[in-house]
């Protein structure tokens, strides 16, 4: 049985709205609710690549995975940085159907499927010398790893020492917040993110997995993953900073308009087949 029971009472009346039409249209027609999956695997995919610099276009990542065929001039990681993504969509799909709870050892393999092989990054040092770091899917930082704010100020993350106990403890947390729900949903969610973020365990995909975590948690309540849209990317950043001040408000304001499209696409969906390419793009 889902768990969305549990948050049902701690929804906005917008957004528990849209997941109990969402959620009494079920069970979809076959053929409406495959079309519906390839529109968001399509959304999911391309946003979050796109946010972190993937330059492949919405029409090449639905020829790219709905159709198996290449066309535009792209770095070969960036095809298969694609298609990684789509298979870690995939596998947090299975996962998400399991009764125990994502673990530590999930996590890291979400970041090996997302980054699907290792590679040479250049970097740069805390003292801002240039250098050249190898990335190893799937393992924790060996290196600190900071962010140069928009104030050109660093903001360092977990150091690569604190890193296995803090993801020990982020996983218990976890279990605990989805078990035994203390908050609003969004709330829940923008706290997930922050406190992921913060460890920053990787060297390479933090923000991809981030987002798959946040979606783990919303398939687990049998509702849709919400889509952080690539043009939406400045609001997403602020939000974060926000978030990193102390006030996650602004983060789970935002997080929520990003599922209500999601949502009221699935009630869309369970009347007609929704379109796999908007016309505007």
């Amino acid at each position: 049985m889902s768990d969305y029971h549990k948050f049902r009472p701690l929804l906005t009346a917008e957004l528990a709205d849209v997941c109990d039409q969402w959620l009494a249209a079920q069970p979809l027609k076959a053929e409406f609710e495959q079309r519906l999956w390839q529109r968001l695997r399509l959304e999911w995919n391309y946003n979050s690549n796109h946010i972190e610099g993937n330059t492949l276009t919405y029409g090449e990542t639905l020829l790219l995975l709905i159709h198996g065929r290449t066309r535009g001039e792209h770095l070969l990681r960036e095809y298969e940085e694609m298609r990684g993504h789509d298979v870690a969509i995939e596998y947090l799909r299975s996962l998400a159907k399991e009764e125990r709870m994502i673990g530590e050892g999930d996590i890291r393999d979400l970041n090996r499927i997302v980054l699907k092989e290792g590679f040479w990054r250049i970097a740069e040092t805390v003292d801002g010398n240039p250098t050249r770091r190898w990335i190893e899917p799937g393992e924790y930082k060996t290196a600190p790893n900071h962010v140069i704010t928009a104030t050109g100020e660093l903001f360092h993350f977990a150091t690569s020492e604190e890193t296995p106990a803090k993801m020990a403890e982020f996983c218990h947390w976890l279990t605990e917040q989805i078990e035994q729900p203390q908050q609003e949903l969004m709330q829940l969610l923008a706290e997930i993110h922050h406190r992921f973020i913060a460890i920053h365990p990787f060297d390479d995909g933090n923000g991809r997995v981030v987002r798959l975590l946040l979606n783990y948690v919303l398939l687990r309540l049998e509702l849709l993953p919400l889509i952080i849209q690539t043009s939406r990317r400045r609001s997403y950043l602020d939000a974060i900073a926000m978030a990193d001040s102390g006030d996650l408000q602004p983060l789970a304001q935002f997080l929520e308009q990003s599922l209500l499209w999601s949502m009221q696409l699935g009630v869309r969906a369970a009347g007609e087949l929704v379109e796999l390419e908007e016309l505007q793009r």
